[in-house]
């Protein structure tokens, strides 16, 4: 967390310089530290436009702090699953091996490199393929695709949504090639380290090699995207603010990319700010979930979601234990997914109500800046740039928060297990 204030100061300081700036004056300082700290968090709510604001040196500050908080993120969360697997007993930690063979308890170098690895494999695929089309699509030169297509490449993996254009990527709502390369990279970024060295490990291998948290990762998120693709396209299907005005085809592309940006992307190709309200509730819902956890994605995660679902489902069913994929998950695991969420749910509803009262926006408006904000999403209804310095610093730390703090949270319960020496009377309250 320090390592990342530290980070937030530096660039804080980098963007106030008078260079940093297209005017060749220093931006205030609200302005800078927002900038910096959506940058580092990954977020991409900006209070200021990208291209028209920033200089090229100010983009380059910003993409840079994007790329250290994307990978500085992915590895402090998979260093802190090695911290986890060593502090807990032998016998457990076996057992945690043998579950999640995404991070054993080996050469931290190696987790680090293969940090690392993933990162520069998928943004220069996601480069390749943007700068080519850039340069041969809409006539750019070879400089300018390269520029635009490592920075939006860099931008869509670590899930910031970062764009060079003032109206995001809404001129290729129907560039297949944009838009599917974007809706990609940003899965990618959003599975998770762990995820992908596993894959790699049993490419070949039966899917019973799978640990549980890939296999939950890879359904909850594919689950996800089906049913946001569906629901968001259906809702916006004949709204002519949104989807109306496109062909069927354009209408299917926007809706499945719309579906990927809530994961903690924060690019779009609509105008957010016309969706529908039940749109804006579906986008609302997405982010809080987010996406794997040891990524680049945002939100409580969607392991932590399907626990609890798998825990509601398992309590409905009347049977003791949870059971899933073939695996029983302990009563900690589930107490640790209650305990996220509900802090959570917490913190978004409580700074919900200070930017109620002292901003004039409504609670459609509010909630889903709020939630953009604390799931590290970076969409916004457009009213961003239009909120008191009060709020803004408030957001500004709500990111960080959101950022640091689920992460944080749940390997300090992991790590904090204490075994009691008696137990007090049962008592059974009424529940319901």
């Amino acid at each position: 967390m320090t390592a990342f204030a530290y980070v937030v100061a530096a660039g804080t300081a980098l963007l106030m310089l008078p260079a940093a700036t297209e005017s060749g004056e220093s931006p205030d300082f609200v302005t800078a530290l927002f900038t910096a700290t959506s940058s580092v968090c990954v977020t991409g709510l900006i209070v200021a436009d990208t291209p028209g604001y920033w200089s090229t040196f100010g983009e380059l500050v910003i993409i840079a702090l994007v790329q250290v908080g994307g990978l500085g993120i992915m590895t402090l969360a998979s260093l802190l699953g090695l911290l986890i697997t060593r502090r807990i007993g032998l016998r457990m930690r076996l057992t945690a091996q043998t579950e999640s063979k995404a991070l054993e308890s080996g050469d931290m170098r190696r987790v680090l490199a293969g940090v690392a690895l993933v990162s520069i494999t998928f943004e220069t695929i996601t480069a390749v393929v943007l700068t080519a089309r850039f340069a041969s699509g809409y006539g750019y030169d070879t400089g300018s695709a390269v520029y635009h297509g490592v920075f939006h490449a860099i931008s869509a993996f670590n899930n910031a949504g970062f764009a060079l254009y003032p109206d995001s990527l809404t001129r290729f709502v129907t560039d297949p090639w944009i838009c599917v390369t974007v809706s990609l990279a940003v899965i990618a970024g959003g599975l998770g380290f762990p995820v992908w060295i596993e894959l790699w490990r049993h490419s070949r291998g039966s899917l019973r090699r799978w640990s549980l948290h890939a296999k939950i990762t890879l359904s909850t998120t594919a689950s996800l995207l089906v049913l946001g693709t569906v629901a968001i396209t259906a809702l916006e299907w004949n709204n002519p603010d949104t989807l109306g005005r496109l062909g069927v085809g354009g209408r299917l592309l926007a809706g499945s990319f719309h579906a990927v940006m809530p994961r903690s992307a924060g690019y779009n190709t609509l105008e957010v700010g016309e969706f529908e309200s039940g749109t804006l509730l579906v986008n609302d819902i997405l982010m809080f979930i987010g996406g794997g956890s040891a990524g680049t994605a945002g939100g409580i995660k969607v392991t932590t979601f399907a626990l609890l679902a798998f825990v509601v489902l398992t309590e409905i069913r009347g049977e003791p234990t949870v059971h899933v994929m073939g695996r029983k998950v302990p009563s900690t695991a589930q107490r640790q997914a209650l305990a996220v969420a509900l802090l959570s749910v917490g913190t978004v509803l409580a700074v919900t109500l200070c930017l109620l009262v002292i901003t004039p926006f409504g609670l459609d408006a509010v909630l889903f800046e709020v939630l953009s904000a604390f799931a590290t999403v970076g969409l916004s209804t457009g009213i961003t740039p239009h909120l008191p310095d009060a709020a803004t610093v408030l957001l500004t730390l709500l990111m960080f928060l959101g950022r640091i703090g689920p992460i944080t949270l749940a390997s300090a319960l992991a790590l904090q297990t204490h075994r009691r020496h008696y137990e007090l009377p049962e008592e059974r309250p009424i529940v319901g």
